[in-house]
């Protein structure tokens, strides 16, 4: 539903974003209380800085990685307050009338910075930077947090498997796991970190992920015989194809298979039982028929401890589903969005006054943030150190956030592709005890420059 209205500061007409292409319901009900509030006290416009942030990684784990940045452009750009959204907060008192007035003509005009997507990050690291009037970037807070928790976390998964498959191709296959949606964003997330295809067809329409698929268990049990079934697959899709071979008896099922696709066939795929145990009696199997070129591809249940389990086995894919999609035991990235800085005046250029929160547990640093990746001699990143202000150019570190909103325009869009070869490149940056699956503190510390404190 869309109606056209006047675009602020533009004196042009534009699309009013409503219903179901709006993102701007994608938020919490004490963000428009907070806006109302805020408008009534006069702190709306003062400029505000939030940052995004995980103070701690998953137990154990020793990096994060990037992901949902460029989600998060699109649905800010879709963050629209129009007829249907309004109507809705008006009837449900969510909003007073002044604040409907504000919202009517709601977009961003601050500036966004952030880490690139593929890129690490460690706790403390500022990887969102949100610099803006209090009103616009406080109604942002669950929209950026919400993509960016759940992209970060199965990417962070998702780059521990690839890791742990030291360089056998993986399939994302969570879809039917997880919420319809989600598996979107979720092999979008695990393609960036490594992974090969998925088998969302949605990923694969809307950013390009490769996608892939052959048959289950009940292609082969709606057929009389297991024959029939694989004569079918392979007259439909070729001897390329990829056949399902542990519905009844595996060894019958691979001479089957072989039979009928001759050495020739692309791969067969074991979905239970001791896998380890099974892969090796297949591989030999498959060699004996004279289908040595044929892979064996492993689903059931993995995660980057069974897959790093598997590193001796003869095994040449595997395909993930459930622990991925839940983040292999973390499906938040525990990230917060929090005030660091904001004006005592109104302003774009107002001067800032670092802001923290010095709760139990929960403390912040304010402040406005940048960081540094900071390398050895050997090109090895050694820390992530973080400022109060931009830092100096120096040889020896590269700068981590990136301009994505400028003045409320998306600029830090990129190709997937680029998202994805620079995760290779980041993760082959850190020191080797990045990538081990034991439980271990974080790859680099982080050193934070600087105390910023409540003005009072």
């Amino acid at each position: 539903m869309t109606q056209q209205t006047d675009v602020p500061g533009t004196g042009l007409a534009g699309p009013a974003i409503s219903g179901p292409d709006s993102t701007a319901l994608l938020t919490d009900h004490y963000e428009l209380t907070m806006l109302a509030a805020a408008l009534r006290s006069g702190a709306a416009g003062r400029r505000a800085v939030f940052e995004v942030f995980a103070r701690h990684l998953p137990h154990g784990r020793r990096y994060g990685v990037v992901a949902g940045t460029g989600r998060l452009l699109d649905a800010l750009e879709r963050f629209r307050f129009g007829p249907a959204e309004l109507a809705f907060l008006r009837e449900s008192q969510v909003a007073d009338e002044a604040t409907l007035r504000y919202l009517t003509d709601f977009r961003f005009t601050g500036d966004i910075w952030g880490y690139a997507e593929g890129d690490c990050y460690f706790p403390g690291s500022p990887i969102l930077v949100v610099d803006g009037t209090f009103a616009e970037a406080v109604v942002l807070e669950t929209l950026a947090l919400s993509i960016l928790n759940h992209d970060c976390a199965i990417a962070s998964a998702a780059s521990r498997m690839v890791t742990a498959a030291a360089g056998r191709p993986l399939i994302e296959m969570g879809s039917r796991r997880t919420h319809e949606l989600a598996a979107v964003a979720s092999a979008r997330a695990a393609y960036i970190a490594g992974f090969a295809s998925t088998s969302n067809l949605r990923a694969g329409r809307d950013y390009g992920v490769p996608t892939t698929g052959t048959s289950a268990h009940a292609f082969t049990l709606v057929h009389d015989r297991e024959r029939e079934a694989f004569a079918t697959q392979l007259a439909v899709l070729g001897t390329g194809t990829t056949l399902l071979v542990d519905t009844f008896d595996v060894a019958s099922a691979v001479r089957t298979a072989v039979e009928l696709a001759g050495p020739g066939l692309g791969a067969v795929r074991i979905d239970s039982g001791d896998l380890p145990v099974v892969a090796r009696q297949v591989r030999a199997l498959l060699d004996d028929l004279g289908a040595g070129a044929t892979r064996i591809v492993l689903t059931g249940d993995l995660d980057e401890h069974s897959i790093a389990a598997l590193a001796a086995a003869p095994v040449d894919g595997y395909g993930v589903g459930t622990a991925l999609v839940t983040g292999s035991g973390a499906p938040t990235a525990a990230l917060v969005y929090k005030l660091v800085a904001r004006s005592l005046g109104e302003g774009r250029n107002a001067e800032l006054l670092p802001v923290a929160k010095h709760s139990v547990g929960k403390p912040s640093r304010g402040g406005r943030k940048w960081a540094v990746r900071e390398f050895n001699d050997a090109g090895v990143a050694v820390t992530e150190r973080v400022t109060l202000s931009p830092p100096a150019s120096h040889p020896s570190g590269r700068p981590l956030l990136r301009l994505l909103v400028r003045a409320g325009e998306s600029v830090g869009r990129e190709p997937l592709a680029q998202a994805r070869e620079r995760h290779r490149r980041m993760l082959g940056e850190l020191p080797l005890h990045a990538r081990a699956m034991s439980r271990g503190y974080p790859a680099l510390p982080t050193l934070f420059e600087g105390n910023g404190s409540d003005p009072g």
